[in-house]
């Protein structure tokens, strides 16, 4: 069953990722990523489509990063992770491939990737591409997005993770 959500479609960006989202609050929205690095990597957003950090206003700031420790939490919580990696790519020469900030959140746990540090390699690389990402899912393409053949997760796959990302953030207390 998807996710009611308040206030009509949401945008990351250009893209419609309403079914992707699994969390609101009045400033910010938490999405399933389309190109997880780990099982449980997700994206935190301004509802307000801005491109830059310093384009925020107080209000979106503060709740963005709460909004980033609750759902991290959660992740933390649901896929079993002993850290997490919090990771905002500031603009384009950051690597930032979607204009919207966003802030990744990725459930760690010891020795899941080859070192502590390949993450910041995989969010710069073709697998954090997600501006080349979701314009192939709207035109239709299973996209490979690194060496061992990984493909960009369909809209079936992504709703139901969104519903059951849903259901465990209501567990979780507020702040």
């Amino acid at each position: 069953m998807p996710l009611i959500l308040k206030g009509g479609p949401i945008h990351f960006g250009p893209f419609l990722v309403t079914p992707q989202v699994f969390h609101q609050t009045p400033l910010s929205i938490a999405l399933v990523n389309l190109k997880p690095i780990l099982p449980g990597h997700v994206l935190i957003s301004p509802r307000r489509v801005v491109s830059r950090v310093s384009d925020l206003t107080p209000p979106e700031t503060a709740d963005l990063f709460l909004t980033v420790r609750r759902v991290g939490r959660m992740i933390e919580r649901v896929y079993g992770a002993s850290s997490l990696n919090i990771a905002i790519q500031d603009g384009a020469e950051a690597g930032q491939s979607v204009p919207h900030v966003h802030a990744h959140v990725i459930p760690r746990r010891r020795r899941d990737l080859s070192t502590t540090d390949a993450v910041y390699d995989l969010l710069d690389g073709e697998e954090g591409d997600l501006k080349r990402g979701f314009e192939g899912r709207e035109r239709g393409e299973t996209l490979k997005v690194d060496d061992e053949e990984r493909v960009a997760r369909g809209p079936e796959e992504m709703e139901a993770e969104a519903a059951m990302l849903a259901k465990e953030m209501a567990k979780e207390p507020m702040d």
